[in-house]
């Protein structure tokens, strides 16, 4: 469908404002538009231009949808096309604006009863949902702590993946987590457990406010046809990140003009791990007959030697729409590889590097280290944490935080120091049947020297001090206090947390967390600094230390604007941007990761490239690529570490090795 006819001239200088491809996309008439937006090109403009143009072509601003990812991100957009089109008399305000939880929400809200509801549901947040998908396990008289059975937080995420992928619960478990698959029958019935009580409470979890409007206008035709002639335009952004879900929601909101523009860019789909989909904007064209495929190839952030970098590297995927990037910004330096000795010394490298970059005047505000797994950035924090240089982590909390950092470190103290309480029943909550009640009356027995973790817990006379129904599991902490306590006197703190393991918190972790298998390669990642240490009193001293030093924040620089360096995974730093930014450990087996190479059915390969991409496209002047020579394996040897697969794939062009040893201001 055309737009309609031009009511009065525009009071927008789009021609002025645009370059020529953000223009093209804006003036597009009607129908089904794939916009290739490239990293730094605009997106967000050119979206909001583009409802600002269909205003002032005169649609009606409530026939307009516009989808995104984010709340913020629509008011911003929406606020925007207000300044933009101030004579249109509060457009942005009519326009439908927000994500596709937010107007799956509004809708439901009207026709609620159609789909089993009634209109005042109430929306469970993350923490309702688990507390009612755990009640459902004690209806149906399943004891996680007893059955290592996966927790209700652990279910609830499996379950959102099934809605949005659309796949059955057992294909998913098969799938994520096929250490479960002996408990798939009662997984499904707590499932349907949950399904059944959402009805009866009136209550919907954020996914089923995607299931349920998709349902909704699949099986309710004068529903879908109402929305399909008021929405006469749909716009959506990040369309890369859209899962099965979503997409099919769209095609339903589509049927009857047709006018769908969809906004994103292939390069940067990499979260396959929460549910999206690829194959939606890749497919775009072929769903959508006669689409026009538009693509955002200047790049206003980074410098053209930044960009060549990415460009040649994305270049080896196969599955994608070609593109290239190019910049207004005039030659910087050459992005530098920096191949070094072994991890210590990479934090080492990346610290001082950021020092001396902040002594030339760039605040640590505007500097960044990305890494593939949050694992890697611990002897970084370390360092950094040695030399007093305040950072910021964004993908997650600070490494030493972690409860299962602590968790594992607990029982090294209890080892070390028999009197900390706070260890104590750190780790005796940690096991089925023993609440804070009985925790605190094993620590008593442990305060009066009744109980004494250096001789026999296990003995009769503590037994029988021990409720029964805590017996076995208090039999199984003994045992691992007791070899843990051999251990330190043979083998160190690394040993110590290996056999913590073994004994069963990767057990716990695996029945707990959804993300048990990036917190279990934290704790080897913690096994193995441990190993350079002979005495666990040494280790753990260490580690009081280090977190100390985290709470301090003395800018390098003595000034408050100076701000802090961000830590982040490549994922988590998806949409900023830095005047320099360091990626570490780009080894092979580590970025890309094996494990998504493995799982993702030969298309892991392409997700991790893509990946490595969006890291390169988040530096504007400065970009360090970093990886050690030696790092240990899990058996603890120092393994040869070869450059990822990425690096080799540049063949030597677009960078200069940069040798630490060699370091000098000439270089940088």
């Amino acid at each position: 469908m055309l737009l309609p006819q031009i009511k009065s001239p525009f009071l927008l200088d789009y021609d002025g404002e645009l370059n020529p491809q953000q223009l093209a996309v804006v003036k597009a008439t009607g129908g089904p538009i794939l916009v290739i937006a490239g990293a730094g090109s605009g997106k967000t403009r050119v979206v909001t231009y583009r409802v600002a143009y269909l205003i002032e072509s005169g649609v009606d601003p409530s026939r307009i949808l516009l989808l995104t990812f984010t709340n913020k991100a629509a008011r911003e957009m929406l606020q925007r096309v207000e300044l933009l089109v101030p004579n249109a008399g509060g457009a942005g305000g009519r326009v439908w604006g927000g994500t596709f939880h937010h107007i799956g929400n509004r809708i439901l809200r009207r026709h609620a009863p159609l789909v089993g509801y009634q209109p005042n549901y109430s929306i469970l947040d993350r923490d309702d949902a688990k507390k009612l998908m755990n009640s459902c396990l004690s209806d149906l008289k399943i004891n996680p702590r007893k059955s290592r059975f996966p927790k209700g937080e652990v279910i609830g995420s499996l379950w959102g993946l099934a809605v949005n992928t659309r796949k059955p619960i057992a294909e998913i478990v098969l799938e994520r987590v096929p250490y479960f698959h002996g408990f798939l029958d009662d997984i499904q019935a707590v499932v349907e457990r949950y399904r059944n009580r959402k009805r009866e409470l009136n209550v919907m979890d954020f996914d089923d406010l995607l299931f349920y409007w998709e349902t909704l206008l699949r099986e309710h035709p004068e529903v879908r046809k109402r929305y399909n002639e008021q929405f006469q335009h749909l716009l959506v952004d990040e369309y890369q990140d859209t899962n099965r879900l979503q997409a099919d929601v769209l095609d339903l909101l589509a049927k009857q003009y047709g006018n769908i523009m969809v906004v994103g860019d292939d390069s940067q789909s990499i979260y396959s791990f929460r549910g999206a989909n690829f194959a939606n904007i890749l497919t775009f064209p072929e769903r959508y007959p006669g689409s026009k495929i538009y693509k955002l190839e200047v790049n206003y952030r980074s410098t053209p030697e930044i960009l060549h970098l990415a460009n040649t590297s994305i270049v080896h995927n196969r599955y994608q729409f070609p593109k290239e990037l190019q910049t207004i910004r005039p030659p910087g330096s050459r992005p530098f590889l920096v191949p070094v000795q072994d991890i210590m010394e990479q934090a080492s490298f990346v610290a001082q590097k950021l020092e001396e970059i902040n002594q030339q005047g760039v605040p640590l505000a505007q500097m960044a280290v990305l890494y593939r797994a949050h694992y890697h950035s611990m002897e970084l924090q370390m360092e950094l944490s040695r030399r007093r240089i305040p950072y910021e982590v964004r993908s997650g909390l600070r490494f030493f935080e972690q409860a299962h950092i602590k968790d594992v470190s607990s029982y090294l103290k209890i080892t070390s120091n028999p009197l900390d309480e706070l260890a104590w029943k750190r780790v005796l909550l940690l096991y089925p049947k023993i609440g804070k009640s009985t925790a605190h009356k094993i620590w008593q027995m442990v305060l009066s020297g009744f109980l004494n973790p250096q001789t026999a817990m296990d003995a009769p006379e503590v037994l029988q001090k021990i409720p029964g129904r805590v017996r076995e599991n208090w039999r199984l902490f003994s045992r691992t206090l007791s070899m843990l306590r051999d251990l330190e006197k043979t083998s160190g703190p690394g040993a110590m947390i290996e056999r913590v393991l073994q004994e069963g918190y990767e057990s716990y972790l695996q029945s707990k967390y959804p993300d048990y298998e990036s917190r279990m390669d934290d704790l080897r990642q913690l096994a193995a600094f441990a190993y350079r240490y002979s005495s666990c009193q040494d280790f753990l001293s260490e580690l009081a230390l280090l977190t100390s030093l985290e709470g301090e924040s003395t800018p390098v620089r003595g000034r408050d604007e100076n701000g802090t360096v961000k830590l982040s995974s490549v994922h988590q730093a998806k949409g900023l941007e830095w005047s320099v930014v360091f990626i570490i450990w780009l080894a092979e087996g580590r970025f890309p990761s094996v494990r998504s190479l493995l799982e993702s059915g030969g298309e892991g390969e392409e997700e991790e490239r893509r990946l490595f991409y969006v890291a390169i496209t988040r530096a504007r002047d400065k970009l360090f690529l970093c990886y050690p020579r030696f790092a240990p394996d899990r058996g603890r040897r120092n393994m040869i570490q070869r450059p990822s697969r990425f690096i080799a794939e540049l063949s030597g062009v677009g960078y200069e090795r940069f040798a630490p040893e060699e370091d000098g201001d000439d270089q940088w």
